[in-house]
């Protein structure tokens, strides 16, 4: 599957073999608690199955004040 992340800079890679968000995420070394993921443009929760059809965007979750 293709995987854009923006962290905060902007790259793309493949990604082979995963089927759950968290394991994507451990797979690419990111923190779930700080990384937001929207699959197909709806964002998605870490139990959520994924496939290589799937467009898949990690974004960095931001806070301040």
């Amino acid at each position: 599957m293709r995987v854009k992340i923006r962290n905060p800079q902007r790259r793309e890679i493949d990604v082979q073999g995963v089927k759950l968000v968290d394991q994507l995420l451990r797979k690419l070394n990111l923190n779930p608690e700080s990384h937001l993921v929207v699959v197909n443009g709806e964002l998605v929760t870490g139990d959520r199955h994924i496939s290589e059809e799937d467009t898949v965007e990690i974004v960095s979750a931001i806070s301040g004040g």
